[in-house]
């Protein structure tokens, strides 16, 4: 999209952190639109990831009009002694959805994430497909619960997210979310073919898994 092209996806900086707010309040008014739900950011924890250099931001041009405006965001946190890196709070200002930014996005901070730790497990939990596909693209594979951190400040991050319940009723071993993880030590990558062909695989199951745990949801809100 011609947009897209007027769009600069950046390390981001201490430069940035006049946008920290609106990128929180957007994180918080899209995870209410979709129904999902994330684990809530504070403008200032936003700012701290700027300028410690991990994260990603998207910038208008500022010759195509007042800007530069902010379009995208995503940032880098560690877990487990930095054994494990998490790609999160990727958002997309609605005026640039669906025209690629995401999928920049997500490419300029796997670069990052790489090139700052580089033997880290990247791992990331989703329940958009098309972010799904981005990370298989590059490298993610599916995984269980279980191959995940188990650093404790991780999983009390999920608190504040609507499906809370729902991950403490499964044990932490399941949840609306799909796990995806990046391990360097494997050397095989998958190819954008090989997920097309598994992409219906992944819609069905996607499906599935929200109907059981949505009904597992529902019976809970009955007993209650």
């Amino acid at each position: 999209m011609e947009m897209n092209s007027h769009v600069h996806v950046l390390i981001a900086s201490a430069l940035h952190t006049s946008y920290a707010e609106e990128i929180c309040n957007e994180m918080e008014a899209s995870a209410k639109a979709r129904g999902t739900g994330i684990a809530r950011r504070s403008p200032e924890y936003v700012a701290k990831k700027m300028t410690e250099g991990k994260a990603v931001i998207a910038l208008t041009d500022p010759s195509t009009g007042s800007g530069p405006e902010w379009a995208g965001f995503c940032y880098i946190e560690t877990w487990g002694h930095g054994k494990y890196v998490a790609n999160s709070g990727l958002i997309v200002s609605p005026l640039f959805r669906k025209s690629g930014l995401a999928r920049r996005i997500k490419e300029k901070i796997f670069e990052l994430s790489v090139s700052k730790y580089p033997e880290a497990k990247i791992f990331g939990l989703t329940t958009g497909l098309a972010v799904m596909k981005i990370n298989s693209e590059l490298g993610y594979e599916p995984v269980t619960y279980s191959e995940l951190t188990d650093d404790e400040q991780f999983w009390k991050g999920c608190e504040s997210c609507v499906n809370f319940e729902i991950l403490k009723s499964k044990e932490r071993k399941n949840c609306l979310c799909t796990a995806m993880l990046y391990d360097p030590a494997d050397k095989k990558i998958n190819t954008k073919e090989s997920f097309r062909k598994r992409s219906k695989l992944f819609e069905r199951w996607l499906r599935f898994k929200k109907y059981v745990l949505m009904r597992k949801k529902e019976v809970m809100s009955d007993k209650f």
